[in-house]
């Protein structure tokens, strides 16, 4: 992610002043300091606007999200699921938010609780989007409703007093899933994809998002006929960044974002791309994830080992595992970044008991070039042909920790939803 403006502000609305010092962050460790910070995969949830389920943190039958703190500092990833959206059953709404800068995580937080519940105050049920010849208008009513709620939550965000958003923000990529409808909005290098398989029943993927960086020329044109400046630095010369007219600051590496005010005037937009797509019943899932997992991973590597897990309840755990293992390899002398994943099931699979070690016995140098043939394990179940060096201690601990999780949830499942009152997100850290 682009570094930050070196000198300190604090940001109040549009205006701005420097700082001696910066206030003392917090841990970046979820809020409810009752839940086991070493183990994000255990199911917390609360009631949300409209009586919708909001999973903090944990799996349902049609859902796995984890995040994994990087080697950068503090967690600046965020996650959310709210099911049955809007008060509708059986509809979704999930994003992750890639938080960037000095309160890049705070900023993350913010936007992950205040964007579905506003959405979800904003947007009205149409009662008659759900007859044939209304499928086109439901789509527009919810595209209004994202950008809508995408700028007003912008605007919120440049008068939070709370937060310094001056040269922090973040990314965002959601989706909706009403029925067989998907409504998806990004902004900026976070991604979605697809999951679907092909005519030979191979599983492959559909890239769902555009990465919004300033190396799209549409998007460096709109940033430089705004004053902005965009070049990119000695030590990265393939990673374009935006920087302000007169400073070299803040160098940021995406061109669309949440917060980051210093870029606001100079082309940097809030405003989301929103799509559509009609699902089919060759589609099984939805992948939302941090540039964490897209710098070291391909789509169709990510799609692979989803397809591949055999408890869909902890896809995003081994998904994240495989891009730690990715970042040591690949780039042995960089820190690895944070990681967030959520991954949405279009389709309930029986879910079959395993170790990630079934995954992870493949070794070699990473994750690359998958074998579409795939292996068989000793159940007979085909896994992804993964060449990825296993740290045997890490995968203990994975391990580990996946055996906790099945204990203690008759312990967690006894938590009143009335307990978890805290301000609620969708991130631990690990």
């Amino acid at each position: 992610m682009g570094a930050c403006c070196s000198t300190q502000f604090k940001y109040k609305g549009r205006r701005y002043e420097k700082e001696g010092s910066d206030e003392k962050e917090d841990e970046g460790h979820h809020r409810d300091h009752n839940i086991n910070n070493d183990d994000n995969s255990a199911n917390v949830t609360r009631i949300g606007h409209a009586g919708a389920i909001v999973r903090l943190q944990g799996s349902s039958s049609l859902t796995s999200m984890y995040t994994r703190k990087g080697k950068k500092g503090i967690n600046q990833d965020a996650m959310t699921v709210w099911e049955n959206f809007t008060g509708e059953k059986n509809v979704f709404f999930c994003g992750v938010f890639d938080g960037h800068g000095p309160s890049g995580h705070k900023v993350a937080r913010h936007v992950c609780d205040a964007l579905p519940l506003k959405l979800s105050t904003m947007h009205q049920p149409r009662p008659s989007a759900k007859k044939e010849g209304d499928k086109d208008s439901s789509h527009k009513h919810w595209e209004a409703s994202l950008i809508r709620t995408f700028q007003e939550l912008d605007e919120d965000l440049s008068m939070e007093d709370s937060l310094d958003s001056y040269c922090s923000g973040t990314t965002a990529v959601t989706i909706v899933k009403q029925d067989q409808h998907l409504i998806i909005s990004n902004l900026g290098d976070s991604r979605a994809i697809l999951g679907t398989r092909d005519n030979k029943n191979q599983i492959i993927p559909v890239q769902l998002t555009v990465d919004l960086k300033p190396s799209l020329p549409s998007e460096s044109e709109r940033i430089q006929k705004n004053g902005g400046r965009v070049f990119a630095m000695e030590e990265e010369p393939n990673v374009p960044r935006v920087w302000m007219p007169g400073q070299d600051c803040p160098g940021l590496a995406m061109s669309r974002a949440f917060g980051d005010f210093c870029l606001k005037d100079h082309g940097l937009i809030s405003t989301p791309q929103v799509s559509y797509r009609r699902l089919t019943p060759k589609d099984e899932f939805v992948v939302l994830a941090t540039d964490g997992v897209w710098d070291v991973l391909s789509n169709n590597e990510v799609v692979q080992i989803v397809a591949s897990v055999k408890r869909p309840s902890i896809a995003a755990k081994v998904l994240v595992y495989y891009a730690v293992q990715a970042w040591r390899t690949k780039y042995p002398g960089s820190k690895v970044d944070d990681c967030a994943v959520v991954c949405l099931f279009l389709k309930k699979r029986p879910s079959v008991s395993g170790t990630l070690s079934d995954i992870s016995q493949q070794t070699a140098s990473h994750v690359n070039g998958v074998d579409p043939k795939g292996k068989k394990t000793e159940e007979g179940e085909t896994v992804i042909n993964c060449d990825i060096v296993v740290d045997p201690k890490a995968l203990e601990e994975v391990n580990r920790i996946n055996g906790n999780t099945i204990k203690q949830r008759s312990r967690l499942g006894s938590l009143s939803r009335d307990k978890i009152t805290t301000d609620f997100g969708g991130q631990t850290q690990s």
